[in-house]
């Protein structure tokens, strides 16, 4: 998970989850890199686990216009 995490973060300017205003834009500006890629990979491991336990889908969200 933090492998996946570091290469959004890595590529960020392509990724829009990164772009200005975003969760993770915020903890980039606030925050060490490595806090932030550890964050992002249990941020993602959460959803994982509550798609897995709830037997959902995965739907990104909307962003707020």
């Amino acid at each position: 998970m933090v492998i996946g995490a570091n290469s959004v973060v890595i590529k960020r300017h392509v990724h829009k989850a990164a772009q200005p205003g975003t969760w993770l834009a915020g903890m980039l500006s606030r925050k060490p890199t490595m806090l932030v890629r550890v964050a992002l990979a249990n941020k993602m491991a959460r959803i994982v686990w509550a798609l897995m336990v709830k037997g959902g889908v995965y739907q990104s969200p909307v962003a707020a216009a």
